[in-house]
């Protein structure tokens, strides 16, 4: 083994075993032969749910279609459709078996009464064979997007089903690993209906996949892994019929796992090894095209691996972040000792620790940037669930170093930052942070330690002062006055309206800052008999830093 390269290695055997041994595949297939057992109603989609004393819940879903055509749907294309919640900004459509869904849609009716009596508090499988594994997958996403923080996720178990969907669908049930992990596809090698459509590359697994032969079975959650040996089983001397599953079930419960020692000398590669022993379980021999079959997983499951590694973790650097936040706050309270604010001493760029921010800020933006991007793409209702855990920290990350981004973009002479300066990423976080209906009110008590909570307030000082400068020069129009005038009162207003709710931080009183350099000239434009409100409370700023002005009388 090559020192310092980490050895992949691939489970499936084991997690056949598990699944095998566990007793859902015999609950869920029992059920669904009771279900075939009876006479099937005039329905073209029928069901049997069973409760037990263990509070679990077993839905076995059937149908009158023994098959589906491979035709596509678009979600876009779709009226009212039910999945809605799995498309994103950057994933904004896919698409389904048409046929199934058309079956899924003549019976939503019925299919929500359904929906409604399940307490996803306590465990509920959904299984189906053939179609009605279809239509099992199909019923499982819908419960998904009822399902809630605290509840339970659903577990959907189908046998010989179709696939169902595109590579869109497979991407945005993946994006959430625990979307993935409700989904449990048993295929027997010799089941045509597994590989109907799996000819169609438009078509992709998702899931994970339990597949399985006369030898064996092996499980996988890869989608090319899984497309790969759908395809080489589909051979036309595997055979056509349908496969007695009851049997299968029956076969993998009591089979113990025999692992062959006809495998060649690559014991230095363990995914390579894992891969060679999984292949026989499966009905392949240890032939040139299963050499070939075995290069062509390995690269699969090394790619599926990276991929995966790079897959949305929230928390993953969340705390190292939460480390350059801590030294950008001791920087603030520094500039703070010194009578000016953390904004004007970025800007002004005279002090060591001034440039000491610059690589700090950098390095909170790439992170936050990558977190925006990889949110919307997020489905929509697993995007939510994902944003609250770290929205407080991309909230306060955004009222602290957006403001240095500000400081920076006027610095080089930039003018309107709002309309024409504004990184995407900042508009997202504000757009979140305004959909979120749990912000708590600001004490006042406390304002002394609070962010500005409009993170483009310098930018409005910035544009201030420059509205305060045409008003001034000797080449301006009365028009250019006139604007600049009216531009001048809406900041007043603007700026007294965050005072009164108490969110604006006291830092920008302090001696130097912008704002009291733009407050301070305007005020003389303006002459002492100005009595905006917000040249009343400038007169006794100082009782905002205790939180003790009144602005009821005003």
């Amino acid at each position: 083994m090559t020192q310092g390269t980490t050895q992949l290695f691939s489970s499936g055997f084991e997690t056949a075993s598990f699944v095998a041994s566990s007793g859902l595949l015999s609950a869920t297939w029992n059920l669904i032969a009771d279900l075939n057992a009876e006479t099937p109603p005039n329905e073209n989609i029928f069901w049997k749910k069973l409760s037990n004393e263990s509070d679990l819940t077993i839905i076995a879903f059937g149908t009158t279609q023994n098959r589906v055509q491979p035709d596509l749907l678009r979600s876009s294309d779709m009226i009212d459709s039910p999945f809605e919640f799995l498309c994103s900004k950057k994933n904004p459509y896919f698409s389904l078996n048409q046929p199934a869904m058309s079956l899924f849609n003549d019976h939503r009716q019925r299919l929500g009464h359904l929906k409604s009596e399940i307490d996803l508090q306590k465990p509920a499988i959904v299984t189906g064979h053939g179609v009605g594994g279809s239509i099992a997958s199909l019923f499982t996403l819908w419960l998904i997007e009822k399902m809630g923080l605290s509840d339970k996720p659903p577990l959907c178990i189908t046998f010989g089903s179709p696939l169902i969907g595109d590579k869109y669908l497979q991407e945005a049930i993946s994006r959430s690993s625990i979307w993935n992990s409700c989904f449990l596809h048993v295929a027997s090698h010799r089941d045509p209906l597994v590989s109907s459509f799996i000819s169609n590359d438009s078509y992709r697994p998702f899931g994970t996949f339990l597949l399985c032969s006369d030898c064996g079975s092996t499980c996988s959650e890869n989608p090319d892994s899984i497309s790969r040996l759908l395809k080489e089983m589909s051979t036309p001397n595997q055979g056509s019929q349908i496969p007695a599953y009851g049997n299968i079930v029956e076969r993998l419960s009591s089979k113990a796992i025999c692992k062959g020692s006809d495998v060649p000398n690559i014991a230095h590669n363990l995914l390579q090894a894992s891969l060679v022993l999984q292949l026989p379980a499966l009905g392949f021999s240890n032939s040139q095209l299963s050499q070939n079959l075995v290069k062509d997983l390995e690269r699969e499951e090394l790619l599926f691996t990276l991929n995966k590694r790079k897959l949305f973790i929230p928390h993953k650097k969340l705390d190292e972040m939460k480390t350059y936040m801590a030294q950008l706050e001791w920087y603030k309270k520094t500039c703070e000792n010194r009578k000016s604010g953390y904004y004007d001493s970025y800007k002004n760029d005279r002090f060591p620790s001034d440039q000491d921010v610059v690589m700090l800020v950098k390095i909170l933006n790439n992170y936050w940037k990558d977190m925006v991007e990889e949110g919307e793409k997020q489905p929509q209702k697993e995007g939510v669930f994902s944003r609250t855990r770290w929205l407080y920290a991309g909230t306060n990350y955004r009222r602290m170093v957006e403001p240095l981004d500000i400081a920076q973009y006027y610095k080089k002479g930039g003018q309107d930052y709002v309309n024409n300066g504004r990184s995407e990423h900042y508009k997202q976080l504000q757009k979140w942070q305004e959909e979120d209906k749990k912000a708590k009110p600001i004490n006042r008590k406390n304002v002394q330690s609070i962010l500005t909570v409009d993170s483009c307030f310098w930018a409005h000082v910035e544009e201030a002062l420059i509205s305060l400068q045409k008003c001034k020069a000797a080449g301006s129009s009365v028009a250019e006055e006139q604007e600049a005038t009216k531009r001048l009162e809406e900041f007043e207003e603007y700026v007294y309206g965050l005072l009164r709710s108490y969110k604006v931080s006291p830092e920008i009183f302090l001696k130097e800052s912008s704002y009291m350099r733009w407050w301070n000239d305007y005020f003389r434009l303006k002459g002492s008999s100005h009595g905006s409100q917000l040249a009343s409370f400038m007169k006794n700023y100082a009782m905002y830093e205790k939180g003790e002005y009144d602005f009821s009388h005003e």
